[in-house]
């Protein structure tokens, strides 16, 4: 039985989500809501001119960053850009929180086998807030000074809620996801949620879980402290190191 929430109602236990994954309707994106909902596995996904639909789907999947499998092509790519990021004119770079709401609103545009975007104006203001807040996050693929593609999500404890990416030049997307995953191993992150199952993030290592079984792994995620997480480059031969922010 669905559950109609109101500005301050708690969320019902997600074992009680429809078989779709639909566990509430309604209440609102402020940041509270945001925390309490994430911290237990639910998130948001709506139209526009629909109310807010929560959603604890199961499965679920999730990114163990173990078993992120970067291409042949990919490895490749990353090699080069390693091996040239240290270079003061290195013409790809790839940074975290310097371009957030820009990196939101490429992803909020429609994909060509899209009519329309759950990335509203209203999802975009509330996750411009949380990363104000300093719990959402992008990594951004700059190349010869232009974004080119990158993700956000959301980190609590050490656990990252990935959202949505983008790219406009091939594979940039995929970078950025390589450094996050290389930046959440050295800080003690272990596995990304990936929301909804899709071939495209199977084929990168992303595998169906339980929700029980994703539950626990997030318990105890979340209750570990979060890590710093500065603005500047990210560095693939020392993933531990931000660089200086540079100018975008």
């Amino acid at each position: 039985m669905l559950v109609w929430l109101d500005e301050v109602s708690p969320f019902p236990d997600p074992a009680s989500a429809l078989p779709d994954g639909l566990l509430a309707i309604g209440g609102c994106l402020s940041l509270t809501r945001l925390r309490a909902a994430y911290s237990r596995g639910i998130f948001p996904w709506y139209n526009e001119e629909d109310p807010i639909l929560w959603w604890s789907p199961d499965p679920r999947m999730v990114l163990a960053c173990a078993d992120f499998k970067p291409s042949h092509s990919l490895r490749k790519t990353l090699r080069q850009i390693a091996h040239a990021e240290y270079s003061a004119h290195a013409s790809v770079q790839i940074k975290t929180d310097t371009a957030f709401e820009r990196v939101v609103q490429a992803c909020a545009q429609p994909r060509a086998t899209q009519a329309g975007t759950w990335i509203s104006p209203a999802i975009q203001a509330a996750y411009l807030a949380w990363h104000q807040a300093g719990e959402a996050h992008s990594v951004e693929t700059w190349i010869d000074g232009q974004l080119e593609g990158g993700l956000y999500g959301v980190a609590l404890g050490r656990f990252f809620f990935g959202e949505s990416m983008f790219h406009r030049r091939r594979d940039a997307s995929k970078i950025a996801l390589a450094y996050l995953v290389d930046f959440l191993r050295q800080h003690g992150f272990s596995h990304i949620d990936c929301q909804q199952q899709t071939s495209h993030l199977a084929s990168l290592g992303a595998r169906p879980m339980a929700r029980r079984q994703f539950l626990a792994l997030l318990d105890a995620a979340v209750a570990l402290p979060a890590p710093r997480w500065p603005a500047g480059r990210l560095m693939q031969s020392n993933p531990l190191a931000l660089g200086a922010p540079t100018p975008s």
